[in-house]
């Protein structure tokens, strides 16, 4: 009976099969350990010469790391870690040999790695992280559509930008000249949800951004959610609630993948509701009494990140920034005409910025005057614009990246481990 690693409990003492690949090998006299994976787990086979064909004990020896084969055996208990299980082999076929594999038990530096990404995805360092971001994209899944958020898929391909075109690829398309690699869905979902009420929208974005930094990759996948009706401090407590959701899971469900990547689970523990709320001037006020010499008007750079989250528990909210350093779209705060109603979502344990958010200008003339200041002209925005004359409504959203929130839980200190095949501005193969 044909089976996966993962189901190993439900068949002790009964005969199975595993198809799979040979992680690691030892043996010891007439004593072989085999440890297998199949991509659902690990699992140790132990096979004793003794107690099998010649030709099964023929088969261990010629067993290379990585050589795939299907294996079968009787479940048994392991004697001495408890929920643990083993297979005592019975037969062995080999499906292929493996050649000598280049990722030997060493330390390799970081290029030798990334040169051979597609071989490195097979670590149990890397399984561990790859599990850990699939069950973050399925939380956040689960938690909009508890939330009555439905799913819009918004375009790669854009006529206009969302921030600025400084940091987006642009492309020759077709006779309709330039267009750029989206770096955010959200003015799309902005119309989506004059329809559906709540939306978000999960999929690749491009920053032409040449930064080299632990946290930046040139393209990586971000979720945008928006919501009609819902204004600042509702948006906060959207994206506050997602962040404890999104942890909560991962510790029920990736146990298994924290303990092998060693990761400190007493912190995620404590990650909940509410988060430190900061304003930008209190931000500054604070940053400045720690010795950071940031001037207000200036953005947070990664050591601020830090000094503000040093000695918290919880993420940090940091709202009402100067209007002048963000985006034309975010709603100016009605108390003070020189800030909006946004915030910037920073992580404890150094991870930096993992969201940004604000409540969108509903009003039709403050946004064109808006865009018209940033030079941004032409017919690509006039839809944009229609928004605000046909029903418009208060309406917020936030975009989450997801290598960033997948490398804090995972305790993973470069983003570029955190995507199956990173790309950045010195790396674009394999």
């Amino acid at each position: 009976m044909h089976i996966i690693i993962k189901d190993i409990s439900k068949h002790v003492d009964k005969e199975v099969e595993i198809k799979g690949w040979l992680y690691n090998k030892r043996s010891s006299g007439s004593i072989a350990f085999l440890e297998l994976r199949d991509g659902s787990g690990f699992i140790q086979a132990i096979v004793s010469k003794d107690e099998v064909e010649i030709q099964v004990w023929e088969a261990v020896e010629k067993l290379t790391q990585e050589s795939s084969l299907i294996i079968s055996g009787k479940v048994s208990a392991h004697p001495k870690k408890e929920g643990e299980f083993e297979l005592q082999v019975s037969n062995i076929n080999i499906v292929q040999i493996s050649e000598e594999y280049p990722i030997a038990k060493k330390e390799h530096g970081p290029d030798f790695l990334l040169d051979n990404r597609h071989l490195w995805l097979r670590s149990k360092r890397q399984w561990a992280i790859q599990r850990v971001r699939d069950e973050v994209i399925q939380a956040i899944y689960d938690y909009f559509h508890e939330k009555n958020f439905i799913k819009i898929d918004t375009p790669i391909i854009t006529p206009n930008a969302c921030e600025g075109s400084t940091t987006l690829f642009s492309i020759e398309y077709f006779d309709q000249g330039e267009v750029y690699l989206s770096q955010s869905g959200q003015l799309y979902l902005e119309a989506a949800i004059m329809s559906v009420g709540r939306g978000f929208d999960f999929g690749p974005t491009f920053r032409a951004e040449k930064s080299k930094t632990k946290r930046h990759l040139t393209e990586f996948w971000m979720m945008d959610a928006e919501a009609a009706y819902v204004e600042h401090e509702e948006n906060m407590q959207i994206q506050e609630e997602m962040i404890c959701f999104i942890v909560n899971r991962c510790l029920e469900r990736r146990g298994e993948e924290l303990e092998i990547l060693e990761r400190d689970l007493e912190p995620l523990k404590k990650i909940k509701a509410p988060f430190t709320r900061l304003t930008y001037t209190e931000a500054i006020e604070k940053l400045n009494s720690l010795g950071s010499d940031i001037k207000f008007g200036e953005d947070l750079g990664n050591d601020d990140e830090g000094l503000l989250t040093k000695n918290e528990a919880v993420p940090v909210f940091i709202h009402k920034w100067p209007k002048n350093i963000k985006p034309f779209y975010m709603k100016v705060d009605p108390e003070n005409s020189e800030l909006v109603l946004n915030n910037d979502l920073i992580c404890i344990e150094g991870a930096g910025e993992i969201i940004g958010g604000s409540q969108r200008e509903d009003n039709y003339d403050i946004l064109k005057s808006a865009i018209d200041k940033e030079g941004l002209e032409g017919p690509e925005y006039q839809w944009y614009l229609d928004l605000r004359k046909y029903g418009s409504v208060p309406h917020s959203g936030f975009g989450l990246g997801l290598e960033r929130t997948v490398g804090w839980i995972c305790g993973v200190e470069h983003v570029r481990e955190t995507i199956p095949f990173p790309r950045m501005i010195n790396r674009v193969r394999p």
